[in-house]
């Protein structure tokens, strides 16, 4: 099977040319064979390509490096020295006391007092949030909900009018390409008619020439058969 391509052509820009398959109206591809041939042609499309060494020099190099923060780059280090990772420290939820050697030290002692006044602090913040969440969460959760629901409205309606316009666009190219495909059946039968009228004129053409060089040889003959009947007459 041939498969069927049309070119569209800009009146304002002739110098843009669209080449498009026509799908809705050129049948045949699910046929035997069919897929193997296709194939075969890229394959050998393939075979006859023959990439010279520096068919990359037109392509700028690979960033790899370009989305790279500090952590990830000392992550990737951790992972190529295979390192374990660091253990998740605990230490902000702890209330430890000075060391032994350190309870005479007021350093220690502040430290430790500092330490207790921020776990003391984060614990108040975390009651306060769960009162206002008592308080006002329930409230906030549903406008919250509600605003989800409009945005999934939104979206949706986004969705149909793009849908909408996918059935617009796919029915204005099965529209346009079932034209161009009456048109291109036209053309091909055109195009058969005058290729056969074209061999039927060859070949009473042939037919003639033949025609004619018999009459001339019969015509020669005759006249050489006269003049010889003439010749003997004479003599």
């Amino acid at each position: 099977m041939t498969a069927i391509f049309i070119v569209y052509m800009d009146i304002k820009m002739s110098s843009e040319v669209i080449v498009d398959a026509l799908p809705y109206i050129d049948q045949g591809y699910d046929d035997p064979g069919v897929r193997e041939a296709a194939i075969a042609m890229v394959e050998e499309e393939t075979r006859r390509y023959r990439p010279t060494k520096n068919y990359l020099e037109n392509i700028s190099t690979l960033n790899v490096n370009s989305f790279e923060t500090e952590v990830l780059k000392h992550e990737y280090e951790r992972l190529q020295n295979r390192l374990p990772m660091d253990v998740l420290s605990m230490k902000r939820y702890e209330l430890p006391p000075p060391a032994p050697g350190k309870m005479n030290d007021l350093s220690a002692w502040n430290e430790s007092v500092e330490n207790s006044c921020a776990q003391l602090e984060h614990q108040s913040t975390r009651i306060s949030n769960l009162e206002l969440m008592m308080v006002y969460g329930c409230e906030a959760w549903k406008t919250y909900l509600e605003v989800l629901m409009k945005l999934v409205a939104e979206a949706q309606k986004q969705v149909q009018t793009l849908k909408k316009c996918i059935q617009e666009i796919n029915w204005q190219r099965k529209s346009m390409q079932t034209q161009g495909g009456e048109k291109l059946r036209s053309l091909e039968a055109e195009w058969v008619k005058l290729v056969s009228k074209n061999y039927e004129i060859e070949q009473a053409c042939a037919n003639l020439e033949n025609k004619t060089k018999i009459n001339s040889r019969i015509h020669t003959d005759s006249k050489v058969v006269y003049i010889e009947e003439h010749t003997s007459l004479l003599y």
